[in-house]
């Protein structure tokens, strides 16, 4: 028999789609939040960014040569691990610490693991509470700037009797926070460029960020003002729309998505207001991570003609 049928796995079309492209759309949402960053908090967030990027990119070269694997630096996910790092770094972290977090986030947390794909938690999240928890550099709230308004703490760590940013101020970013959290605007509009591009869906964003507008709308007495002040605060905007969606560590189905974004927004709300920390969206996501796979179960689809109950 010269013509014989190949039997094969799916997916037998392809989109044309691949991890590489898929990273790039991510890095170009990104910049626009990246250079807000960089204007607002100045050259220094330029550099913890490149230490940051850099460093992810030759983590992953370094431990696949050791370990004799293909190099996938190629992906490009290296670079989006690096670039999300940075950005929810303040602007004044020591470059040894960048470096560290990088190590943590590459080696440990995705290397290990067995690269891309495999990795249960995601790797920029993790790393990022790895040092919080590590570091008090990473609480401090003082930050420099060449905008004089942006001195001094974050929207979520202010004294008692301290006047909160503006709403325009929150959403422009000119205030206290991590290099690329706080322009809300640059972060909407690259989250608005992954949806046109069919990168992420809007389940795990709306559900994430609504759920904490609608319990902080409660808790605060009915206050539209005080909701979207903390919606507009913190890496919320940056979590919910960047590292929330991550492929891997995500759910794939919609219900699965929208569970795990109202679970991310009560997280984060109840570790807001109760916890001892003022912000709570990198802890809400790693657990939320790790609970990922019970959500998949619950949540997957039932193939077609199973079931039913047994005879």
């Amino acid at each position: 028999m010269e013509n014989k049928l190949t039997l094969a796995s799916s997916p037998h079309i392809h989109s044309g789609r691949s991890t590489s492209r898929i990273m790039l759309d991510v890095i170009i949402a990104l910049t626009p939040a990246a250079i807000a960053g960089i204007v607002i908090f100045g050259l220094r967030a330029l550099l913890v960014l490149a230490a940051t990027i850099i460093s992810c990119v030759g983590f992953e070269a370094l431990l696949n040569l050791i370990l004799k694997r293909e190099q996938t630096i190629g992906d490009l996910s290296a670079i989006v691990t690096g670039l999300l790092l940075g950005m929810n770094l303040p602007a004044n972290i020591p470059i040894w610490q960048c470096v560290l977090g990088a190590l943590f986030a590459m080696i440990v947390v995705k290397g290990l693991f067995g690269g891309l794909g495999n990795n249960p938690v995601n790797p920029a999240i993790t790393a990022r509470v790895f040092m919080l928890v590590a570091f008090t550099s990473m609480t401090k709230s003082a930050f420099p700037t060449i905008v004089d308004t942006v001195s001094g703490a974050t929207p979520l760590s202010l004294a008692e009797g301290e006047a909160a940013p503006s709403l325009l101020d929150l959403f422009l970013g000119v205030h206290g926070g991590a290099i690329g959290e706080t322009c809300a605007v640059a972060l909407i509009a690259g989250g608005i460029y992954l949806l046109v591009r069919r990168v992420i869906t809007w389940h795990i964003p709306v559900a994430f960020i609504g759920t904490v507008f609608i319990a902080s709308f409660f808790i605060e007495g009915f206050s539209a003002t005080a909701a979207l002040t903390m919606i507009l605060s913190g890496g919320l905007m940056i979590g919910a729309i960047f590292m929330a969606t991550d492929y891997v560590t995500s759910p794939i189905t919609s219900w699965g998505k929208i569970i795990f974004g109202v679970g991310a927004g009560l997280i984060t709300f109840l570790i807001r207001y109760y916890g001892v920390y003022p912000e709570g969206v990198s802890f809400a996501i790693l657990l939320m991570n790790i609970v990922t796979p019970y959500i998949n179960s619950r949540t997957k689809h039932k193939v077609f003609g199973t079931g039913g109950k047994k005879q």
